[in-house]
């Protein structure tokens, strides 16, 4: 028996409710409701969950409280100390970040001519795109269009995102998504040949693009082969970035890199530089279990921000709402939204449905929260955790007998190995914190920074998005703007002659400003990996 006998129970309502509940969708709410539900249960709105900045472009701005600790820590080096005479590495391009931005970006810029070092911190792929399930958004539909595509964008994030940016993003959709399926991604198909396409939530059409339920994994696939058979492109594994370079003027001149495996320090010379380093999942925000990769630790975030670059709704993150909540070696890990999609129901203990599925992220979050909390009609486990169910057998009776198992085969086989079969049983979930919906500013559609010579890609970039990000839109911005990126970054470097000499000047003026205004700093930083086995972290419950 896969759940213990204190679940049983339960299961059994969810088995007895499931008629009801295919003949009577749970209504949508209106704005007004939506709003309450947020205010009263998202994390985002929790006062005691942030503080302030006191130093920095973003000084007074609240963000979450485990953020402000990196920003604020103690550099990894001390500037008068690292000798940058040595110059391990000249490029044109540098690229910080070896997921699909990184990955995009490389093959982009070395289309323009340029020489590219790709520079990351695990093995190259290692990544928050490596573990994207649901797929790609982009107005291909005939009944679909890039307008429609920007409209649930903007709604989305609260219409806070940057217009320009969004309107890159929904425009360059669908040439992004031809590209990758001429470089070799297999997308699902229908019998007529055409790409099967599904609605994620807050989408009004069918527009995400998927692989099965491993949709970044094979895209990566397709990409580190392309980056892999490139003579213009180097890859550096195991080589994280710990500072960035600029020059007298501040311009972005290159990177400070650390090897794991040496242990020394690499001084790399660039004409142009690319983060793409991702999230801060790993900082466990709120003490969130976490859908993110091991390296997802806001490193990007740091090194611009001590370079003087601002931040941009960086208060701002996603709870994905179908987080494993049991069994518990799989707390945290995604199951994609296009579950939902397909027509699994989220219930309650009793079997009830209490919001549509296809709500935004953040409404169906903060309904669980409320659900588990407020109304005590969440499903505690074992280790004293509670979730709501994920009625998975309805994709079965929906779609034909082997819909969850062919449609979804990485998760059918992960829940498999702990003898719980996702067509015959629910799944048991909980909010897991899965997105950085603002990052460093971006300025431009270009990728650009405010910092000359430095662009962005990806989740480290803040703007697209605005305050809550759609399903299905992460990877489409990372190899939107991963492409767009690349280019930009090329078309500079090819302007600049010589290599500027890199200094650290910006770590002494920040390090001046810290010493002038606080204490000394709790944790080094970037902090590069997660610290599991420090005394004050053992005791963190992450929900």
């Amino acid at each position: 028996m896969p759940y213990p006998n204190s679940m049983q129970n339960s299961i059994k309502q969810v088995e007895a409710t499931r008629k009801y509940r295919m003949d009577h969708p749970f209504p949508r709410l209106t704005a007004e409701e939506k709003a309450k539900l947020l205010e009263m249960y998202h994390p985002d709105y929790k006062p005691e969950g942030k503080r302030e900045l006191r130093i920095g472009p973003n000084k007074g701005e609240p963000v979450p409280q485990e953020l402000a600790e990196v920003l604020e820590g103690e550099p990894f080096v001390d500037p008068d100390k690292v000798n940058l005479d040595r110059i391990d590495y000249r490029t044109d391009v540098l690229i910080i970040g070896g997921g699909g931005a990184g990955a995009s970006a490389a093959l982009m810029a070395e289309s323009q001519k340029a020489k590219v070092i790709l520079a990351t911190k695990l093995r190259f792929g290692d990544s928050n795109t490596i573990m994207a399930e649901g797929g790609i958004a982009a107005a291909t539909e005939p009944d679909d269009s890039p307008v429609l595509h920007y409209l649930d964008t903007m709604g989305g994030g609260g219409y806070k995102n940057v217009p320009e940016l969004v309107e890159a993003l929904v425009l360059e959709a669908p040439l992004t998504v031809k590209w990758l399926e001429d470089l070799g991604v297999m997308f699902d198909r229908l019998p007529s040949g055409s790409i099967l396409t599904h609605a994620p939530g807050g989408h009004c059409r069918r527009r995400s693009h998927s692989c099965k339920d491993l949709t970044g994994l094979e895209i990566m696939r397709v990409l580190r082969d392309e980056v892999r058979n490139r003579e213009n492109i180097f890859v550096l594994e195991f080589s994280p970035a710990i500072e960035l370079l600029t020059d007298a003027e501040g311009k972005c001149c290159g990177a400070l890199l650390y090897n794991f495996d040496t242990q020394e320090y690499l001084v790399v010379q660039a004409k142009a530089v690319i983060l793409a380093t991702g999230g801060m999942g790993r900082l466990h925000m709120n003490q969130f279990p976490t859908s993110n990769h091991y390296g997802a630790t806001a490193d990007g975030l740091v090194l611009a921000y001590r370079a003087g670059a601002r931040l941009i709704y960086a208060d701002a993150v996603q709870y994905h709402p179908t987080g494993v909540a049991w069994p518990e070696q799989m707390l945290g890990q995604l199951i994609t939204e296009a579950i939902r999609a397909n027509g699994a129901h989220l219930v309650n203990a009793q079997g009830e449905m209490f919001i549509n599925e296809l709500e935004t992220r953040d409404t169906v979050s903060s309904a669980m929260i409320r659900e588990c909390t407020d109304r005590k009609k969440g499903v505690r486990t074992p280790t004293e955790m509670d979730g709501v169910w994920l009625d998975t057998p309805m994709l079965d009776l929906i779609g034909g007998k082997g819909k969850a198992a062919r449609q979804f085969a990485g998760i059918y086989r992960r829940f498999k190995e702990y003898n719980i079969e996702i067509d015959k049983e629910p799944i048991l979930m909980y909010p897991t914190q899965h997105y950085q919906n603002g990052g460093v500013k971006m300025i431009s559609g270009s990728g650009e920074s405010e910092i000359p010579g430095l662009y962005l890609a990806g989740e480290v970039a803040g703007g697209v998005h605005g305050r809550n990000r759609l399903g299905a839109n992460s990877l489409v911005d990372v190899f939107v703007f991963g492409r767009r990126a690349g280019v930009g970054a090329a078309q500079y470097a090819e302007k600049i002659t010589p290599y500027g000499p890199g200094t650290l000047e910006h770590l002494r003026k920040f390090k001046k400003e810290f010493s002038d205004r606080m204490d000394v700093p709790k944790l080094r930083s970037p902090i590069l990996l997660p610290d599991y086995i420090n005394p004050e972290r053992k005791e963190r419950k992450y929900y």
